[in-house]
């Protein structure tokens, strides 16, 4: 685990102590800072011990000057913005890492620079294979575990906390949120489409989603060991990373419609293309947490009045205001339409039996599956690749010949 990922963790996770400390949880936060304290034991791997004084230096300097960010008392907006930011930092360094471990081992020079891990959790396709091979054979990849663990870990996310990781996590749809917002500086105008053809656009994503499922299910389980000891699969994260920086004319026609759609509609391409957002959606009707309605106390019903800035506050554009239950696909528990409504008690995200979560307890969570199942998966062994470098340096010289 390279110092970024370190670092990242070990914020994430001592941030959600704190978090569970102020909220009252105080022996969530105890067991959290148990299993915390056991896995550094149990590895005393340097980095995580360096990662934890950043994390505690750099929590205690905020709390200095940003008490109600430490204890999470902050408007739901605010706290998602900082999570979303700080994610994104960490996946932009990660990124650098990297790139810059796959330009040395070009070079044929031993990289000093560690390979991230954690870049594994962009070949879903690799990680479906591999939660496959575990299910039907028992058999652990050892080139890129960390692909079956983000897959399981982001499934998790959306069974438990609806399309969260979406709207707090996604460094993709922050970057989307950014091109919508300088796309409005230039034209303010909107270009919402029609009914009719919004939902034949939403349902792209489901397609590329069925054909990422074909190409799992449909490799036999015989085959899978295999696939798992190719060439091509030891660095299928080079073979992606090639994709995208020598790109063709269609790969880049592709691109450009990507971001336009993404600077044309708010969210465009998480509700139009990201298959991620696809099965997330799916998972999210399974989700006991769902923005509801509390009709005693909502303006519109309690007062008569005309009230619809929850649903001008959504950026997927479910109209809020007319529906007890919100159980749309498209919701990504931003709670935006929470923190926009007049009346706390009017909407929140809950179970059916009334448990509610905040937007610190949905932090809490996130981080929780986010952070902990990986330190988890590291501790346990199931975590760093096993590919050796020299193989991966012998491997990169040949990119463009190797194939399925």
């Amino acid at each position: 685990m390279t110092i970024i990922e370190s670092v990242t963790l070990m914020l994430a996770l001592v941030y959600s102590i704190s978090l569970l400390y102020w909220s009252g949880k105080k022996w969530g936060a105890l067991l959290t800072g148990g299993l915390l304290i056991g896995a550094l034991a149990i590895t005393l791997y340097w980095p995580l011990l360096l990662a934890l004084f950043i994390a505690v230096i750099g929590l205690a300097i905020t709390n200095r000057y940003h008490p109600e960010l430490i204890k999470g008392t902050v408007r739901a907006n605010t706290l998602r913005e900082v999570c979303q930011h700080l994610l994104a930092l960490s996946m932009l360094l990660v990124g650098l890492q990297f790139a810059a471990n796959a330009a040395l081992l070009k070079m044929g020079i031993t990289p000093w620079l560690m390979r991230p891990d954690v870049g594994d959790g962009f070949l879903p396709i690799a990680g479906g294979i591999e939660l496959k091979a575990i299910i039907s054979l028992g058999i652990w990849d050892q080139n890129h575990p960390a692909a079956a663990v983000m897959l399981t870990v982001v499934l998790l996310t959306g069974l438990l906390c609806k399309r969260a990781f979406c709207g707090w996590a996604c460094p993709l749809g922050l970057a989307g949120e950014y091109l919508y917002k300088l796309r409005k500086r230039v034209i303010k105008r909107e270009f919402m489409p029609p009914a009719w053809l919004d939902w034949p656009l939403r349902m792209l994503k489901y397609l590329l989603l069925a054909g990422f499922f074909y190409i799992i299910f449909s490799m036999p389980s015989a085959s899978i060991p295999q696939y798992l000891n190719s060439h091509y699969h030891k660095i299928a994260d080079l073979k992606m990373a090639l994709f995208f920086i020598t790109p063709g004319v269609v790969t880049l026609i592709c691109f450009g419609m990507i971001l336009a759609l993404a600077a044309w509609r708010r969210q465009g391409f998480c509700r139009y293309i990201c298959p991620y957002g696809a099965l997330l959606g799916l998972l999210s009707f399974l989700s006991p947490f769902k923005i509801r309605r509390n009709t005693q106390h909502c303006l519109i019903e309690s007062k008569g009045m005309h009230c619809d800035k929850c649903t001008r506050a959504c950026p997927a554009a479910i109209s809020v205001h007319t529906q007890k239950h919100i159980r749309s696909d498209e919701c990504q528990a931003c709670m935006r339409c929470v923190s926009a409504c007049p009346k706390k008690e009017a909407l929140h995200l809950s179970t059916r039996k009334g448990f509610t979560l905040s937007a610190r307890g949905l932090t809490i969570m996130l981080f929780m599956l986010l952070f902990m199942l990986p330190l988890i998966a590291y501790v346990s062994g199931f975590w760093v690749s096993q590919t050796p470098t020299e193989m991966r340096m012998y491997l990169i010289q040949h990119l463009n010949a190797i194939g399925h």
